[in-house]
């Protein structure tokens, strides 16, 4: 696939799906998931079948599919989260170290930035932004252990844990957004944020750093981080 590429994916059914599967969590309906999917790579394969022009149907389906399960199925597990015990306070960790992770390795890159992390991809991006972004989301990660109405009932070493989790599949989302914009030829997502690029430019550290979160809190119920007490 060449840089310069331009896809058209089905753009209203993939918005509607992702809708579905970001609100699937909270709809009591068993088959809801499988029908999703199913009817997620099937529907745009009927309607590239049936319309006029031919041409790149597979690139249009597949970024449509594709769309769908990064943001609509991701997104659920922030969903999921919710639900969870204590589940409004891991919801405020997950932005909060994720912001404060995606902050601090633009400005600490920016200021003594100087080895590229991936200059392929996003030219910007340092080691020392990455290394930076992952000791600030650790320290901010310990401010959960103050008793606050947003106290985690986590351990320093779990929540030191967590941060650099959190962090580093942040910054790899970020990663991610990038590649698929270079692949597509463009620059920002979007135009919903002046000078910010579009939501997607907003939340792909999110869409990583909330699926984390999740198996790293039911990994804590379950007592499967015990041994970092």
């Amino acid at each position: 696939m060449t840089a310069n590429l331009k896809v058209s994916p089905l753009t209203f059914f993939g918005l509607i799906w992702i809708l579905l599967f970001i609100l699937n969590p909270h709809i009591d309906f068993d088959i809801l998931t499988p029908l999703l999917l199913t009817s997620s790579v099937i529907l745009p394969l009927i309607w590239l079948l049936i319309r006029p022009q031919k041409d790149r149907a597979f690139i249009s389906w597949a970024w449509t599919l594709g769309g769908i399960l990064y943001i609509g199925w991701l997104l659920s597990y922030l969903v999921e989260l919710r639900s969870l015990d204590e589940g409004r306070n891991w919801i405020f960790l997950t932005f909060i170290i994720t912001f404060t992770s995606d902050t601090a390795a633009f400005f600490i890159g920016r200021r003594f930035g100087k080895h590229h992390l991936a200059p392929h991809i996003s030219p910007n991006k340092t080691w020392e932004g990455a290394i930076g972004g992952i000791i600030s989301a650790i320290l901010v990660g310990l401010l959960f252990t103050i008793p606050t109405p947003l106290q985690l009932p986590l351990t320093y070493w779990q929540l030191i844990l967590l941060g650099l989790l959190v962090s580093f599949f942040g910054q790899l989302g970020d990663l991610v957004e990038s590649l698929l914009k270079r692949n597509t030829g463009i620059k920002e997502s979007g135009r919903l944020i002046p000078g910010h690029g579009g939501i997607l430019d907003r939340i792909d550290s999110i869409i990583f750093a909330g699926l984390i979160v999740y198996y790293y809190a039911l990994s804590y119920n379950a007592g499967w981080l015990n041994w970092l007490s």
